[in-house]
């Protein structure tokens, strides 16, 4: 079985049936040349229907499985389609580089910039040596000297979370994970740079936190951002009872549309029907055109108003009412 064939989702295999029946059709027209424009035309209309009907009506289950569709871009992706002159760097001058969080210098339109993200990787060899998206302290620790030099210079920040969370390893926790995760959440608050974070797949937990304090916070569509996953939450309220997975989902608020509603996030970014894996071309053109409004709009701000209006806007998440008892 291929690796295309592994990474369709259940609820995508009638559309992927249809599409393969339609490309079956055209090569054959091709082949044997017949016209079969007309039965083509009429698969087509046919499995646009159906992507609407599947894709307009998913759960949040389904789009935890989309966020983490293997064929999904990753930051390297975007990065090396949205930007020019990327040049890495490495190592968190401590300890060791690590490969599950990617740091360096751009160009975004013309404009330097510094970008740092969490790369999972996309063959098994590549998710190993990335350790699949989870980074170690010194991941952290790399990120933050990237933020440091970033304000040294005075260049906007641009980050892409994708991670399930931090690495949970001994080794991380003997080397101060939580330490590392705690001193960029500080750090990051008080940059007097623009700083904007993009929820492009998984944002799971601290591990997403650690680079995504900024003054804007989008997410693509059906990314996910939430401070457990599904699985880790029914390990911890019903000892890993699978039947419920779906219902634990809907249940942590856990999708882009949920935290647009709580004002968590600034800005959902359309992705194509079916997900962004379907079009990664116009994925990344509208996450680029999303990242450049608010980069214009935050360079019109003064280092003191932007700073104010990034406190503020962490204080108020979190925000509840009492309400009386009749």
């Amino acid at each position: 079985m291929s690796e295309e064939t592994m990474s369709v989702l259940d609820f995508e295999k009638p559309i992927v049936e249809l599409e393969k029946k339609i490309l079956e059709l055209k090569e054959i027209s091709k082949e044997h040349k017949q016209d079969f424009s007309s039965a083509i035309k009429t698969l087509d209309e046919k499995c646009e229907k159906l992507k609407n009907e599947i894709f307009s009506n998913i759960n949040a289950w389904q789009k935890v499985q989309l966020a983490r569709h293997p064929r999904r871009p990753h930051t390297l992706d975007v990065i090396n389609f949205l930007m020019t002159d990327f040049t890495e760097l490495h190592g968190d001058r401590h300890f060791a580089d690590d490969n599950a969080i990617v740091c360096g210098f751009a160009k975004f339109r013309g404009e330097p910039v510094v970008v740092i993200g969490h790369e999972k990787g996309k063959t098994t060899e590549e998710r190993i040596h990335r350790n699949f998206g989870q980074p170690n302290p010194e991941g952290y620790r790399k990120a933050l000297r990237v933020f440091k030099l970033a304000e040294k210079f005075k260049k906007p920040i641009i980050t892409f979370i994708d991670t399930a969370g931090a690495f949970p390893g001994i080794g991380p926790e003997e080397r101060g994970q939580s330490e590392a995760i705690a001193r960029n959440l500080f750090e990051m608050s008080l940059l007097k740079v623009p700083i904007i974070a993009c929820v492009i797949g998984e944002g799971g937990s601290g591990g997403a936190l650690a680079i995504s304090v900024s003054d804007r916070i989008l997410m693509l569509e059906n990314a996910i951002y939430s401070v457990i996953s599904p699985e880790g939450c029914s390990a911890i309220l019903h000892k890993n009872d699978i039947s419920r997975i779906s219902e634990i989902a809907e249940s942590l608020k856990l999708t882009a549309q949920d935290l647009k509603e709580f004002n968590i996030i600034d800005e959902i970014i359309k992705e194509p029907l079916g997900g962004a894996h379907r079009n990664i071309d116009e994925t990344i053109k509208n996450i680029s055109n999303a990242i450049l409004k608010h980069l214009t709009e935050l360079k019109k701000m003064s280092i003191d108003k932007m700073l104010d209006e990034r406190y503020k806007k962490f204080r108020k998440i979190g925000e509840f009412k009492v309400l009386k008892k009749k």
